[in-house]
């Protein structure tokens, strides 16, 4: 047993009872058939490492079960290290210590996909060529720059202004990606063991930063159908007034998800009501597939998160253009943009200036690029969802408006053991816990389509192969976790 957090999100007997559904139609006795069911909410990341559950009494009052029910489910999950208990605090869900899966020692031959991305898109040499003709004018000054030339920062702040968000240059800071946007306002923002909500699942290296800048993380849950907990989300703000939350509300990665406008809104307000600085990462947000190419409201999807309260946005081209540009921006208040210009000289002294210059050709055109992308992206998806429905017939494999993968549902918490068996067949991929705060998700996959016709088509075949290896997986889920988990 461990100390329980007192700030912990909780959930109530009634929320607790709408997730639990049918567990009633299990064949296990009643204590068995309620952990198994919260603990396959605790796999799916439907109930965040951290929540705390109903008292006992609670629970079996609501459920029409006897408390001894409960206290043999709740025991039965702390054996199997999925919650932890102090008398008179409460039980916490956990995750049973996770094994580290093992990285091959090349990668040579093999097909990664660990990585949703595209290749280059047209026209980057003849950027890159134009942008060196302009250099000539740059070289005269230092060539340190902690903001971003004028030129690209007015590019950028037009693109806010076209999908609705009135920027100005000012408001801009160029960085080296989203990563480093990320870190910098980690840096920033967060103190040591300051609380900081996150999406589960959610971008992994999105983690990191905020870990390395000393933040406790909060997790709050996303789905493909449901999108975002609402509920649990204000209940967090309200109950830890964390300094940040890193929400990623256009086409979420790995979900697919996009937050509705009027949740933006009321997201917005909880958040400022607390105190709280909302990281917004838009680096997915101009790759519709459906909705036509980059226009914001205009192609029928909600504005930037900030054009509906105040927030911090976080941009890149190494989605849209690609990822051998690093370049990457953040949309600020003009009093945070001075602190981050500040303390950015801790970790980088600038931007180079010619990969500004070659973004700043290429945003010039960015509607025809992403016109280009939409199609590519469009033929990817319909090839993946399809070729993986037929294939795994058991499988929930939505299929997203925008973004770059799929958040495949396997009806078995093998996705850990999946990606290994994959790997044996020549693939790479990204198991579903890599997304999780503390290694939730093992029934869960991400699938990118972002890959040419030949390599997606290599990709399935190695996949039927590897799911084909695994012994048992159509059989129920086994009451311990894997032990990759």
């Amino acid at each position: 047993m461990t100390n329980v957090d007192p700030g912990a999100t909780a959930v109530s007997s009634r929320a607790l009872g709408v997730l639990l559904d049918s567990w009633r139609a299990s064949s296990a006795p009643g204590y068995l058939a309620l952990a198994d069911r919260i603990r396959l909410l605790v796999l799916d990341g439907r109930l965040p490492v951290g929540t705390r559950l109903p008292s006992e009494r609670d629970l079996s009052t609501h459920l029409g079960v006897s408390r001894t029910t409960v206290t043999a489910a709740y025991a039965t999950l702390r054996d199997g290290g999925h919650i932890d208990s102090v008398r008179g605090s409460g039980s916490v869900v956990r995750l049973p210590t996770r094994v580290a899966l093992p990285r091959p020692a090349s990668t040579e031959g093999l097909l990664d996909l660990t990585k949703a991305a595209l290749p280059a898109a047209d026209g980057i040499a003849e950027a890159a060529q134009r942008a060196a003709g302009r250099l000539g004018a740059y070289l005269g000054d230092s060539g340190y720059d902690k903001i971003g030339r004028p030129v690209l920062r007015e590019a950028i702040a037009e693109r806010y202004r076209r999908r609705g968000l009135e920027t100005s240059a000012d408001q801009i800071v160029v960085t080296l990606g989203a990563q480093h946007a990320i870190a910098l306002l980690a840096r920033v923002l967060v103190g040591r063991g300051d609380r900081a909500v996150v999406e589960a699942p959610g971008y992994p290296h999105a983690f990191e930063a905020l870990r390395v800048a000393g933040a406790r993380l909060v997790p709050v849950s996303v789905t493909v159908g449901d999108g975002w907990d609402e509920a649990a989300l204000m209940q967090t703000l309200r109950r830890t007034s964390p300094p940040v939350a890193y929400l990623m509300p256009d086409f979420h990665n790995p979900t697919g998800a996009t937050m509705p406008a009027d949740q933006r809104a009321r997201v917005l307000d909880a958040a400022a009501a607390e105190g709280t600085v909302v990281i917004v990462d838009e680096t997915m947000a101009e790759l519709a597939i459906d909705g036509g190419a980059g226009a914001g409201a205009a192609a029928g999807r909600p504005s930037p998160m900030a054009a509906y309260g105040p927030a911090v946005s976080i941009g890149s081209v190494g989605k849209s253009l690609w990822g051998g540009l690093r370049i990457g921006w953040i949309r600020a208040d003009l009093p945070l943009v001075d602190r981050l210009v500040r303390a950015r000289s801790a970790g980088d002294l600038g931007t180079p200036v010619l990969e500004q210059l070659v973004v700043a050709e290429l945003l010039a055109d960015l509607d025809g690029v992403l016109e280009a992308r939409a199609a590519h992206l469009r033929r990817g998806r319909d090839r993946v969802v399809t070729g993986l429905r037929t294939a795994f017939p058991s499988w929930d494999v939505p299929s997203p408006a925008g973004g770059l993968s799929t958040w495949v549902g396997l009806g078995a918490p093998v996705s850990s053991q999946l990606t290994l068996a994959a790997r044996r067949e020549g693939l790479l991929l990204a198991a579903g816990p890599v997304f999780g705060v503390d290694g939730a998700f093992e029934r869960f996959l991400r699938v990118p389509f972002s890959y040419g016709d030949d390599e997606t088509d290599r990709a399935l075949t190695a996949l039927r192969a590897a799911w084909d290896g695994i012994d048992g997986v159509q059989g129920p889920a086994s009451p311990l976790l894997a032990e990759v988990v």
